[in-house]
C-alpha cells in the first residue's frame, strides 16, 4: 500500500490523478493522508521526516527500487518516480523522454510558481497591490499564450501521446478564472483542457481529499498559517 500525504491542491492532484492513471485505486492500492496545510499539519515532526521542505505532497512507497521502503517529496520527482516504478506516461526513447521532460520543467519552474503568485496577489493577499497583480496577470497569460501555441500543433503538451506532462500542468489550469483567463483567447488548450478533464482517472484523482478543503479567504488563523510568520520558523 502506498501512502501519500497530500492535501487538495494541484501540486496534491497532480499525484492523486498520476496513482489513478497507472491503474493504482484509492483505498486498494493507496491511502490519502491528509495533511491540512491551513491548520498547520505540514509543520508536524513526523511529516517532516519525509517532506524536509513542510510542502505537500509527499509519498512512502513500501516497495522501492531495491525492495525496501522509499519515501518521495516533491511533486514532480513524485511523477518521475511512478512514471519509472510503472512504466507510464514517460516514453522510453530519449527524444521523446526528453520533450516530455522539458515540459515537465515548464510546469515546476513557471506554471506553478507563476499561476500560484497569481492567484495569492488576485485571492489571498491582504491588500490589493496593483503591480503585482497586473505583473502576476500577465505573466498568467503569457504561458496560457505558450501552452496554446504548443497544442496548436500537438493532441498533447509533448506531443501525441498522453504524459506526465499533461498530469502536472491540468490541475494548475482548474482555477482560470481566478488567474483572470478568458478561455476564449486559448482556443487549442482549451481543447486539451476538456480532454484532459473527461479522463475517468483524473476525474477521481482531483476529488481526493476535496471534501475537506474549505475556503481561507475569511480565515485569519488559516492565513497566518500558509502566508504569515509561521512558514518562516526554524525547524
Amino acid at each position: 500500500m502506498i501512502d501519500v500525504y497530500s492535501w487538495a491542491t494541484p501540486n496534491g492532484h497532480k499525484v492523486h490523478i498520476m496513482l489513478e492513471e497507472c491503474g493504482y485505486r484509492l483505498g486498494k492500492d493507496w491511502l490519502a493522508h491528509p495533511i491540512n496545510i491551513s491548520n498547520g499539519d505540514q509543520f508536524e515532526a513526523a511529516f517532516l521526516k519525509i517532506s524536509p521542505n513542510n510542502k505537500i505532497p509527499a509519498m512512502v512507497d513500501p516497495h522501492g527500487p531495491d525492495g525496501k521502503p522509499i519515501s518521495v517529496f516533491e511533486s514532480g520527482a513524485i511523477l518521475l518516480y511512478l512514471a519509472s516504478k510503472t512504466g507510464k506516461f514517460l516514453p522510453k526513447g530519449d527524444r521523446a523522454k526528453f520533450e516530455v521532460l522539458q515540459w515537465l520543467m515548464f510546469q515546476m519552474g513557471g506554471v506553478g510558481p507563476m499561476l500560484g503568485q497569481n492567484h495569492h496577489f488576485r485571492q489571498y493577499a491582504p491588500e490589493q497591490i496593483e503591480y503585482a497583480v497586473n505583473r502576476y496577470t500577465n505573466e498568467a497569460k503569457r504561458l496560457y499564450g505558450v501552452m496554446d501555441k504548443q497544442l496548436a500543433s500537438s493532441k498533447f503538451i509533448a506531443g501525441n501521446s498522453y504524459s506526465i506532462a499533461d498530469i502536472a500542468i491540468f490541475p494548475w489550469l482548474r482555477n482560470w478564472q481566478n488567474q483572470g483567463i478568458e478561455w476564449v483567447n486559448y482556443p487549442h488548450l482549451k481543447k486539451w483542457f476538456d480532454l484532459i478533464a473527461a479522463r475517468p482517472a483524473v476525474q477521481r484523482g482531483v476529488e481526493v481529499l476535496a471534501n475537506l478543503r474549505k475556503p481561507i479567504q475569511h480565515d485569519d488563523k488559516a492565513r497566518e498559517v500558509l502566508f504569515g510568520s509561521t512558514q518562516y520558523k526554524s525547524r
